[in-house]
């Protein structure tokens, strides 16, 4: 029995490419509501009489609760239906985003950001496996990453956009009553195009194993998303810090004596997932502190408004799409695990080159270029690695890997974000004692961007011996390991057959 395939319980007239868009419009509407505000954030902050405190937590609130319950979304969805998980993730999501729009204080739209985010966490799984069990092996699955990564990449380009656009035309509100018309818009999509996987998880939900981790996961990223505004002496952080590093200890002991554990040892242990999930967190580092940083650049030292800002992430968005679309091609040519280490060293140089700009820079000299080489680099690599990171997974833990390597991301992003932004901020305090004030932010953002090149060489270099002894390891015989051979057959990297 192939259990790389499932049946649906909708017609079997279903059209794998409708239902595929309407998957990859769902992850576009995730990663559109991460990006979407960091445009806004002056105007959010004057028309809800934000805090500093406060403005930083409109963006910190979503990614906290996206961050920490994604695995829980994806083992509820492999329990429960991925399709069902979806639509009430789907339908959540927008009454929390109506509810952001209409905030009229600084609670109310706090909260509502955090139940996004814990909508988000029940979307970007079951989207996933729901997508990954439509296209099981061969180069279906190739393709469909392609559509993956590219959704992926244009929703958090094209939130910086959007979010200067809808900002300057009508106001704040609309970045979220936007979201909100598009999850409807999403929801009505899958409903009538997505059928349900037939295939199912453990039918007992790990409780001990899912509270311990969230806790986790929830004091990691608050930790880390604070130390950037306080500092990493600071007495909650370091507390919250212990806290997540003796409950992620407590979870490793539980998990090993469950039988119905939330992330079980076959999973790790299954095809290169390991290597593909460290690779991710890596990627996740320095993708989420791009986004922030870039937009800072433009609107901050350039002077360029909301609009311009966000007409400015274009190019990068187009080359984001470019490289998903054509990267299972290069995969199947060079090998996967080549072109992992080739896109990640791309993107390395997209950002040095980012590290050379300056207060009296330009858009067209400093931004331009080095973004389209970013966004190439960046989107091959996520499609590689996400392929990587659900290798030969059983399809009925289908759900959790796409919560894993979401997981992997998001939580590599906080960690990534909340060094590199201490690092700016204390490179720009040390450079304003003795320059001017553009100036010392730009010395802030070189630092920034240096650091993240010199983090995906290093990645990129390791990435063929740590794939390679990820094969080895689980006694696959190494193929496209080898950097320099061509894919195989065999090779799920290149996104042939995975075998389960």
């Amino acid at each position: 029995m192939n259990l790389g395939r499932t049946k649906d319980r909708a017609s079997p007239a279903t059209r794998p490419g409708a239902a595929l868009a309407a998957l990859a419009a769902a992850q576009f509407t995730v990663m559109l509501a991460t990006s979407i505000v960091n445009v806004a954030l002056p105007q959010i902050r004057a028309g809800v009489n934000l805090s500093a405190d406060g403005t930083t937590w409109v963006i910190n609130a979503y990614g906290l609760a996206f961050g920490a319950l994604l695995l829980a979304g994806g083992r509820a969805a492999d329990i429960l239906g991925r399709r069902r998980a979806l639509i009430a993730g789907l339908a959540l999501f927008a009454g929390a985003s109506l509810a952001a729009g209409l905030a009229t204080s600084t609670g109310v739209l706090i909260t509502a950001r955090a139940v996004q985010g814990i909508g988000a966490a029940a979307i970007a799984p079951a989207a996933l496996a729901l997508a990954m069990g439509l296209f099981p092996s061969g180069s279906g699955r190739g393709r469909a990453l392609g559509v993956w990564g590219a959704a992926s990449g244009a929703g958090g380009a094209g939130g910086v956009l959007l979010g200067g656009l809808l900002t300057q035309a009508w106001g704040w509100p609309w970045i979220f009553h936007s979201v909100a018309l598009g999850a409807v818009l999403v929801l009505i999509a899958v409903a009538a195009l997505v059928p349900e996987s037939a295939v199912r998880g453990s039918a007992r939900f790990d409780l001990l194993g899912t509270l311990t981790v969230t806790v986790a996961l929830t004091c990691l990223v608050w930790a880390l998303t604070t130390a950037r505004g306080t500092g990493w002496t600071d007495v909650r952080v370091l507390g919250a810090l212990a806290a997540a590093g003796t409950l992620l200890a407590a979870f490793a002991v539980i998990e090993v004596r469950r039988p119905n554990a939330l992330i079980p040892p076959r999973l790790i242990t299954t095809g290169r997932v390991a290597a593909g999930n460290l690779l991710m967190a890596v990627l996740g580092s320095v993708w989420i502190a791009l986004f922030f940083f870039l937009p800072l650049y433009q609107q901050q030292v350039l002077g360029m408004g909301p609009l311009a800002t966000g007409a400015g992430q274009l190019p990068l968005a187009v080359a984001n799409m470019l490289g998903a679309a054509v990267a299972p091609r290069i995969a199947r040519r060079f090998g996967g695990t080549a072109t992992v280490s080739a896109a990640m060293l791309t993107e390395a140089a997209g950002l040095l080159w980012l590290s050379r700009l300056s207060a009296d820079g330009s858009y067209l000299a400093d931004v331009l270029g080095p973004s389209v080489l970013v966004g190439l680099g960046l989107s091959v690599a996520f499609v590689q690695l996400t392929a990587l990171a659900v290798d030969g997974v059983p399809p009925q833990d289908a759900g959790l890997a796409g919560g894993l390597v979401n997981t992997t991301r998001q939580v590599g992003g906080a960690i990534g974000l909340a060094a590199l932004a201490t690092l700016a901020g204390s490179v720009t305090a040390h450079a304003s004692t003795r320059q001017p004030h553009l100036e010392a932010l730009s010395a802030g953002y070189r630092a920034a961007f240096t650091v993240s090149s010199v983090l995906l060489t290093a990645a990129a270099l390791l990435a063929p011996p740590l794939i390679r002894r990820s094969r080895t390891a689980r006694g696959v015989p190494p193929t496209t390991a080898d950097a320099s051979a061509p894919p195989r057959r065999h090779d799920p990297a290149a996104h042939r057959a995975p075998t389960t």
